[in-house]
């Protein structure tokens, strides 16, 4: 099964000048821990609840810092015609439970994350890409 069956195309989005708090009340809204940011019609990180507990809390940085403060900027991604399989693999061996799914144009598309794979490829797939992610750093 290829990505774009799999993923989620309904993505929330931060940009790089949105404040963190913004960030977290959309991901809160939505109940996710990740959201990619975009500028200019470019992926450019990933801004995760724990960057703002790591990165912006822990430091005593206020609610108006910027996301691109905080963001991971060494974005990690896979592309709609991969297999879920393939992908699955790279989740473990990155060890990340979710992905920005790109077109070959690097545009974003969606978002794939562990549980959509376990839906997609079933326990035997999924199962091998948490005991991955699982595996001390």
């Amino acid at each position: 099964m290829k990505v774009s069956e799999a993923m989620s195309r309904d993505v929330q989005l931060a940009r790089p000048d949105q404040p963190i708090c913004d960030a977290a009340k959309a991901m809160a809204a939505i109940d996710a821990g990740a959201l990619p940011v975009q500028e200019n019609d470019r992926l450019v990180g990933m801004i995760t609840d724990r960057d703002i507990a790591v990165r912006a809390v822990a430091e005593r940085k206020g609610p108006e810092t910027p996301v691109r403060e905080v963001m991971t900027a060494d974005i990690k991604y896979c592309f709609e015609d991969e297999d879920v399989e393939h992908v699955a693999k790279n989740m473990a061996d990155l060890q990340v439970r979710r992905l920005p799914v790109v077109n070959r144009d690097k545009r974003l598309v969606g978002i794939v994350a562990l549980g959509d794979v376990a839906l997609a490829e079933g326990k035997k797939v999924a199962g091998k890409a948490v005991k991955g992610i699982s595996q001390p750093s």
